[in-house]
């Protein structure tokens, strides 16, 4: 990915002032273990045959392109044209546009369908979490649960005739939405997502969370939709701090206690919620399928199962009862 720069390219080195675009993909390039990365998607990648052929692009700057896609929510069209237009991405992916040839939007594509034919992208996913674990960055201990609806289009308006199949209604206080719900299990220390998954709209935040804990975490975090008297019981005897927030009654109010207490434990939970905002500043729905990463199926469906961005554990999540068992 290195080589003798044009003209163009070192008086863009040369400018004066760093974009925040310039900032933020110079952070990725040092932080992003890249080398593991690839080391990952290197077995199932293309290699030119015996009878010659035109040779791939290097694994490398498919990745990052493909990185590139997540981050700035780009087709893969778009993606293309932004290689060509902008000169940042061009010098993170290590392309000169006066030395290389650029990868056209069907070999993006088809990156894109290797990492789904292969699920390579749950790998990467562990890959990054195993990474920072290492590093310290992610540690054990207590974990944050939380959902979020992901909005589909209810219209009729197409070629079948009728709605997505795989969606569904979830009534969320008054309003009704039509979609999924992507399921998050995240880092009470340091806000980092280990587990997620995606289901129908229609599935309950609290059927999924026995899969979003880990099996070492000591404290769980949700809010009142997690709330539950069995549960409570069960992380108790456990030795789990539940710190799941009180849900009052009908009927009657919660009590100042009750108020500091969700108010405590609330700090912490907020935590989650910048997980979703950096999710519904991208197109809802590639955020959804990377989070999918590793599902049987196409990634762009909701599957109502989760995907631990760690290695899988030898025994059950955790001691904490399923929703079938409680009924």
């Amino acid at each position: 990915m290195e080589g003798q720069l044009s003209f163009s390219s070192l008086d863009f080195a040369a400018k004066k002032k760093r974009t925040k675009r310039d900032v933020f993909l110079a952070e990725m390039a040092a932080v992003v273990p890249w080398a593991a990365l690839e080391a990952v998607i290197e077995p199932h990648y293309p290699k030119t045959g015996a009878q010659g052929g035109r040779r791939p692009f290097p694994v490398a700057v498919m990745l990052r392109i493909y990185c590139l896609q997540q981050w700035y929510n780009l087709s893969d069209p778009g993606a293309e044209e932004a290689l060509y237009d902008i000169h940042s991405m061009r010098a993170f992916c290590g392309l000169e546009l006066g030395r290389d040839a650029i990868p056209d939007e069907t070999t993006i594509l088809n990156f894109r369908h290797l990492l789904e034919c292969y699920e390579l992208t749950k790998a990467v996913f562990a890959a990054v979490v195993e990474h920072l674990e290492a590093r310290g960055a992610v540690l054990r201990g207590g974990t944050i649960v939380d959902a979020t609806l992901i909005a589909a289009s209810p219209s009729t308006k197409n070629r079948a005739g009728k709605r997505d199949p795989e969606m569904r209604s979830s009534k969320k206080g008054n309003q009704w939405y039509f979609g999924m719900k992507t399921h998050v299990g995240v880092d009470a220390k340091s806000g980092l997502v280990h587990t997620a998954g995606v289901t129908t709209g229609s599935v309950h935040d609290a059927k999924v969370m026995p899969r979003l804990i880990r099996e070492d975490d000591r404290a769980l975090y949700g809010d009142k939709g997690y709330a539950s008297d069995e549960r409570k019981r069960a992380a108790e005897k456990a030795g789990v701090k539940w710190a799941v927030k009180e849900k009052a009654q009908r009927g009657r109010k919660l009590t100042a206690r009750q108020r500091a207490r969700n108010h405590r434990f609330g700090k912490v939970r907020a935590r989650v919620e910048h997980v979703f905002r950096v999710m519904k500043c991208h197109r809802q729905e590639r955020c959804a399928g990377v989070l999918a990463a590793g599902a049987r199926q196409s990634l762009s469906r909701p599957q109502d199962a989760c995907v631990r961005m760690t290695p899988a554990a030898a025994k059950p999540l955790h001691a904490l009862p399923s929703s079938d068992e409680l009924r």
